[in-house]
């Protein structure tokens, strides 16, 4: 009866000690069980910061003998926080979050045949070795089938004047993605395309973003989204590193030059790339709507249409690719 009633009646340890003198009361006649009072612990929660923390309250007849010191991390806070609104320790603290940052597009089918169970095309070699254990008898096939292998990322990212407050952060999490994955391409857009693969490829992420910084002759300028399209088609997309890809571009969508000329680049990399996803930054702001000429002209073109202004929006950009 005993342990009937604690597995059915106890849901929680603390009520041990009340459902055992309820027990002794009602079943052997002891006394009624005493309830002790719960005496609530004093917390106190020190800020980061330069303050130096409070002071603990001394103990005393008034005054509990215990005291619990928590902090709280800001790291949570930081995921959510805008990466205009973010400071030179915002990015130091960031670097960690950044580097753990991994994008898994989806794979495609290859050409290179591996081991299978089952398939169309039977493993000769496989099966001959298989005979040779039962006396030269090929009791069993061996198959081969296409394997898979992660398709190509391209990140066109924009370091125009009107995304200064994002291009840090963004370049930040394109050298993460170079080196955390392989067959991953960077490239700049602004009033000119540059390629940074190379340049982001260190594994230390102040020598990527230097070297990325001097290679770009146009950073913080103005914006040809269609120019710099059109180059990246004529030299490179069209030609192989776009197709069957994901391409992201990451962009607020304002542009400098002729919207028809861009939607004429952004069919035809959508017309060769399997997927192609928009970060825009200020897609988080309240009221957005993508008025911009440049934004209105891509948009039809756009597979996914997504934030990338925190880092918990870079984080949702993984499931996103993987869709």
């Amino acid at each position: 009866m005993y342990w009937a009633g604690r597995a059915t009646l106890v849901t929680r340890p603390e009520d041990l000690a009340a459902y055992d003198g309820a027990f002794t009361q009602f079943w052997e006649g002891g006394p009624p069980p005493t309830l002790r009072q719960t005496v609530a612990t004093p917390v106190i929660v020190e800020v980061p910061g330069d303050e130096p923390p409070p002071a603990s309250p001394e103990a005393g007849p008034d005054r509990p003998d215990h005291i619990e010191v928590v902090r709280y991390s800001a790291v949570e806070t930081l995921r959510h926080k805008d990466f205009a609104a973010y400071t030179a320790e915002d990015f130091d603290t960031a670097r960690r979050l950044m580097a753990s940052l991994r994008l898994n597009p989806p794979s495609r089918p290859s050409r290179r045949l591996r081991a299978a169970r089952s398939g169309r095309q039977p493993d000769l070699r496989r099966t001959v070795r298989r005979a040779l254990r039962t006396g030269g008898e090929a009791v069993s096939l061996a198959w081969r089938a296409p394997g898979e292998q992660p398709r190509r990322l391209v990140l066109l990212c924009d370091i125009s004047g009107s995304m200064e407050p994002y291009s840090r952060a963004l370049l930040r999490f394109a050298q993460a993605a170079v080196v955390g994955r392989p067959r991953v391409e960077v490239f700049a857009l602004g009033t000119r395309l540059s390629r940074l693969t190379r340049q982001l490829s260190s594994r230390d992420p102040d020598t990527a973003l230097a070297a990325a910084a001097r290679a770009v002759a146009d950073w913080s300028g103005g914006t040809r989204l269609g120019e710099g399209l059109r180059t990246f088609n004529d030299r490179w997309g069209v030609r192989g590193m776009a197709r069957g890809a994901v391409v992201v571009i990451l962009s607020d969508g304002w542009d400098r030059g002729d919207p028809a000329d861009l939607a004429e680049q952004m069919g035809r990399l959508h017309r060769v790339a399997h997927r192609v996803v928009w970060v825009n930054p200020l897609k988080a702001a309240p009221g957005y709507a993508p008025l911009a000429r440049g934004m209105a002209a891509a948009l039809p073109f756009v597979d996914a249409f997504v934030e990338g202004h925190s880092l918990a929006a870079l984080e949702q950009l993984s499931d996103v690719l993987g869709g």
